[in-house]
């Protein structure tokens, strides 16, 4: 008779160490015809990218800016015609109010604040209404960004109140302990020191021997894969955090990280110079630990954010797309101008459909580059349905802005590029659509297609269906 295992096996280690297991066949229970009674868990994720992508750019479908994300196209429901002018803040230019309004379709409510919930938190509520299961992250909240004037700019996760829904983690150690937990011994040792001297799962040492020893209720298949899992987990941790054995045999780690964070990364918001591979290594070690959260089933619900609204680097490096050099980044020297008129975001202001718009065109090819990495980790996940976790989860895209320019405000709050995957069949994928709405229906039809009762937005508004996206 096989073992059944919970699929809730948390491995507990000291502090607050928690590691959860992969789904193994001892977790998946079945029924008298062997059919599987395990259920994919409800997940929703807000996925954030800076500046926006111009509208008519979204038109070329996948032919240039969007081809990154062209392998995952069967994948997605492309939505365009997504309008926020009502979100639209007098006196406050779009790069605030589009980025707050993503995932909320609501008015900022102060500069801290959301002028409502997110979608991943309302469904949160739904299905959690008394709290995630025991060993869970409430609500994980991590990106790489650096414009920092105000939280809405790169904070997308909001409670039902409209206040940030978790501390965003923006640094690869802060994240990995947020996920796995801190390893304390002693009360008079400086815990971060402690914390680098230990990997969490010395002091897992004691349970990973039972699980993958003679007495273990799992077969060789599932043993293989739990230390192929412990494994990663400890790769991820080196590239996090600094090896104490400086002659490790080990493979080359990284070094810590050089990317500035809190007030030196956006200094009097006159911008940053930063390499292309400080960015993209800063990003995809977030974005590894992020996904391995959801692989193992710590983090059900929040946000991840790929530079901020509004942001203000200036980006030097090759630019390398499928074996070719697609683009050399220079942004101040194209400028010709240092300070915040040097950075990337002064090309989405200089947008014209009219003109060629190469460089604008580069930086948002790579941001589709980068968010497609975040992407295909979670579609390499098969779960007991037979399907990935990119798909049986609601990931939204989105970003602030359907045109960089700031001389028409509701050019600028509409054509609002929108993304999502069919969360387990609920949604029409494999296709572009003119959805033609505001951003607050399409959110509320996402949100009755997903269990929730609730609505966001006022209470005396008609909400209109945004039938066309549902399957």
């Amino acid at each position: 008779m096989k073992s059944h295992l919970n699929r809730r096996t948390l491995l507990q280690g000291l502090g607050t160490v928690t590691i959860g297991l992969p789904l193994v066949e001892e977790m998946i229970a079945t029924n008298a015809l062997g059919a599987a009674k395990t259920k994919v868990p409800t997940r929703a994720f807000n996925i954030f990218f800076g500046l926006g992508i111009p509208a008519p750019l979204q038109n070329e479908g996948f032919d240039d800016v969007l081809e990154p994300l062209k392998p995952l196209k069967d994948k997605l429901l492309i939505m365009r015609n997504v309008d926020h002018v009502r979100c639209d803040v007098r006196g406050i230019n779009a790069h605030f109010d589009g980025a707050t309004a993503s995932f909320t379709a609501e008015p900022a409510g102060g500069e801290a604040k959301a002028g409502g919930p997110s979608i991943d938190q309302v469904i949160r509520h739904a299905h959690h209404p008394t709290g995630l299961p025991v060993g869970m992250v409430p609500s994980l909240v991590a990106g790489t960004f650096f414009r920092r004037s105000r939280v809405g700019r790169y904070h997308h996760s909001y409670s039902l109140d409209g206040t940030i829904a978790a501390r965003m983690q923006e640094k690869p150690r802060d994240l990995f302990d947020r996920v796995f937990g801190t390893v304390t011994t002693t009360n008079d040792v400086d815990a971060r020191t402690q914390r680098l001297k230990r990997s969490v799962l010395d002091s897992l040492v004691d349970q990973y021997r039972f699980y993958i020893g003679p007495n273990s209720p799992l077969g060789t298949a599932s043993k293989s894969r739990i230390k192929d899992h412990l494994d990663r987990i400890r790769e991820f941790e080196q590239r996090a955090f600094e090896p104490k054995n400086k002659k490790s045999n080990g493979p080359a780690l990284p070094p810590r990280s050089r990317v500035p964070h809190g007030g030196p990364a956006d200094p009097g918001g006159e911008g940053i110079d930063i390499t292309l591979e400080e960015l993209k290594s800063e990003w995809r070690l977030l974005a590894d630990l992020y996904a391995l959260a959801i692989e193992i089933d710590r983090a059900r619900f929040g946000s991840i954010t790929f530079l901020a609204a509004g942001e203000r680097i200036r980006l030097t490096g090759k630019y390398n797309y499928n074996g070719r050099i697609r683009y050399e980044f220079n942004d101040a020297a194209e400028h010709r101008r240092g300070g915040s008129g040097g950075c990337s975001h002064e090309w989405w202001h200089k947008f014209n459909e009219k003109n060629e718009n190469k460089q604008l065109r580069a930086h948002a090819h790579m941001k589709m580059n980068e968010i497609a990495y975040f992407l295909k980790r979670l579609d390499s996940t098969r779960e007991v349905n037979g399907r990935s976790i990119l798909e049986n989860s609601l990931l939204t895209l989105s970003t602030e802005s359907g045109d960089g320019r700031h001389n028409n405000v509701k050019r600028e709050l509409s054509g609002v590029f929108h993304a999502i995957t069919s969360a387990n069949g609920l949604f029409k994928t494999g296709q572009s659509m003119d959805v033609k709405a505001e951003g607050i229906d399409v959110y509320n039809t996402m949100l009755t297609a997903m269990g929730s009762k609730r609505k966001i937005g006022p209470e005396k508004r008609e909400h209109k269906s945004v039938d066309k996206i549902r399957t």
